[in-house]
C-alpha cells in the first residue's frame, strides 16, 4: 500500500512539473521514512551523495561535458557542417544529408541531444532555408539529426544508463558506434526519398571544386582526429571511458587555443555551463539512488519480474511491450528522466528474460530518441522552433517521415543484434 502511494505521489510531483531529480528524491524520501523509520533515512541520505559524486565513473560525464563547450567556442561546429555540405551537397536532398552527417559528427563530441539540436539550428537550417527548402522538411531533418548526440559516443544517456544499470560504460559507448550510423544512414535516405518525391522542397547546392572540397575537410580534420581519439582509446582498451573523457577535454582545451578563439571569459563560461550540467544529472542520479533503496526494500523490482514471468509470454513480445511504454514515456518524459525512473525495473527483467543489457540499452535509447521529436513534450523540436522562430507544428510536421523511418531502424537493431554487439565484442 505504501509503495502504490509513493508512485503516485512520484508521478504527482512529475505532472505538477517538479525537476526528476527532486521528485524522485522526495517521493524516495518519504517511502523510505514510513518504511524504515527516520533513523535509516538520514543514513541513507548522509551516505548518498557521496557515493554518486565519488563514483569515477560519474567524472566522465562533467570532462565529456566540457569537451563539447569547448569544441562549441572553438567554431569548428560551423566548418562541420560546410564540410559536408561541400561533399554532398550537389545531390538530390545533399544539404539535408549534410545536416545528418553533421548532427553526427557533432554528436561524437558532443553527447546531448539538445546542445547538438540547438547547434545545428543556427547553423544547418538557415543555410536549407537559404538555399530554398522547405521550411517544414528542414526543420525536420534538423530535430531528428539532433537525436544522433544520444546514441554515438560520448553519449551522457549511455553513461547514465550505465550508471544505473551496473554495465561497462565502455562497451556502451562502442556499441553505439555502429547503431548511430545505422540511424545516420537512416535520416539521409528518408531525406533522399523525401526530395525525390518533391524535388522542389529541397533544391541542389552549387558544385564544389575539389580543391575546396579537400580544403574543407582539412578544416574539420581535429574534430574527428579528437572523436576517433576518444572512441579508439576506449575501444583498444588504453584507457576507461574516464581516461579517454579527460583525453576529449584536454584535447578541445587545444583546439580552442589553436583556433584563435580562445578568451579567460569564454572559457570561464564553458566551465559553468559544464558544471551546471553535471550537478543537474547529478541530482537525478541521487534522486534514483534514493528512490532506488525504497525499490529494494519494498521489493517492488522482484515483484514486477515475478509477475511478468508468470504471464508466459514469449520474450520478443514483452520487449516489444516495453519498448512501446518507451515511446510513450517519451512524449511526455525528458531522456534521462525516463532512463531514472525506468532501468532499476526494466533491466532486471531484461536480464531474467536472457537479453543483453548492452544491446537493451542501446535499442532501449534509440527507442527513447524518438521521445525528442514527438508531441506534446518533443524538446528537440521546441527547441528547433524556438531558434528558427518557426512554428512549432512545422517542426512536427517536418520530422513525422523520420519518426517512421526511425521505427523501422529499431526494428533492424532488435532483430540484428549483432550490428549493436560485433564491435563490444572484440573488446572482450
Amino acid at each position: 500500500m505504501i509503495a502504490c502511494g509513493i508512485l503516485v505521489l512520484l508521478l504527482v510531483l512529475l505532472a505538477l512539473g517538479t525537476p526528476v531529480g527532486f521528485a524522485m528524491l522526495t517521493a524516495g524520501s518519504l517511502g523510505l521514512f514510513l518504511t524504515v523509520g527516520p533513523g535509516a533515512l538520514m543514513g541513507v541520505l548522509e551516505t548518498s551523495p557521496l557515493t554518486v559524486a565519488g563514483t569515477f565513473e560519474f567524472i566522465t560525464i562533467p570532462l565529456f561535458l566540457l569537451m563539447a563547450e569547448f569544441v562549441l567556442l572553438s567554431g569548428k561546429v560551423d566548418d562541420l557542417f560546410r564540410a559536408t555540405a561541400a561533399w554532398v551537397g550537389q545531390t538530390r536532398g545533399g544539404l539535408g544529408m549534410a545536416t545528418a552527417l553533421a548532427g553526427a559528427g557533432f554528436g561524437a563530441i558532443c553527447g546531448t541531444s539538445t546542445a547538438s539540436a540547438a547547434t545545428l539550428s543556427a547553423t544547418s537550417l538557415p543555410a536549407m532555408i537559404r538555399q530554398g527548402y522547405d521550411p517544414s522538411l528542414a526543420a525536420g531533418v534538423v530535430a531528428i539529426s539532433g537525436t544522433l548526440a544520444m546514441l554515438i559516443p560520448p553519449s551522457v544517456a549511455m553513461i547514465v544508463y550505465g550508471l544505473l544499470a551496473d554495465v561497462d560504460i565502455g562497451q556502451l559507448l562502442v556499441a553505439g558506434v555502429l547503431p548511430g550510423l545505422l540511424v545516420m544512414a537512416t535520416i539521409m535516405l528518408t531525406v533522399f526519398i523525401l526530395a525525390s518525391l518533391k524535388p522542389s522542397h529541397a533544391p541542389t547546392a552549387g558544385r564544389v571544386s575539389w580543391a575546396e572540397k579537400v580544403r574543407m575537410l582539412r578544416s574539420v580534420g581535429p574534430i574527428l582526429f579528437l572523436f576517433a581519439a576518444v572512441t579508439g582509446v576506449i575501444y583498444l582498451g588504453l584507457a576507461t571511458p574516464t581516461e579517454a573523457a579527460a583525453i576529449g577535454a584536454l584535447g578541445a582545451l587545444f583546439l580552442l587555443a589553436l583556433s584563435g578563439r580562445m578568451t579567460a571569459l569564454g572559457v570561464f563560461a564553458a566551465l559553468r555551463r559544464a558544471a551546471h550540467g553535471s550537478a543537474m544529472i547529478m541530482v537525478i542520479l541521487l534522486g534514483a539512488t534514493v528512490f532506488g533503496y525504497f525499490f529494494a526494500l519494498t521489493q517492488i523490482t522482484q515483484s514486477v519480474v515475478g509477475w511478468v514471468g508468470g504471464l508466459g509470454f514469449p520474450p520478443l513480445l514483452i520487449l516489444a511491450l516495453v519498448l512501446f511504454g518507451y515511446i510513450l514515456l517519451g512524449a511526455f518524459l525528458d531522456q534521462i528522466a525516463i532512463l531514472v525512473l525506468t532501468v532499476p525495473v526494466v533491466v532486471p527483467l531484461m536480464a531474467s528474460l536472457d537479453f543483453d543489457l548492452v544491446w537493451f540499452g542501446v535499442v532501449m535509447i534509440v527507442t527513447a530518441e524518438l521521445g525528442m521529436v514527438t508531441p506534446p513534450v518533443g524538446l528537440n523540436c521546441f527547441i528547433v522552433a524556438r531558434y528558427a522562430e518557426r512554428p512549432l507544428g512545422e517542426v512536427f510536421r517536418g520530422v513525422a517521415p523520420h519518426v517512421l523511418a526511425h521505427v523501422i531502424a529499431i526494428v533492424i537493431l532488435v532483430a540484428l543484434p549483432q550490428i549493436t554487439l560485433w564491435l563490444p565484442s572484440l573488446m572482450r
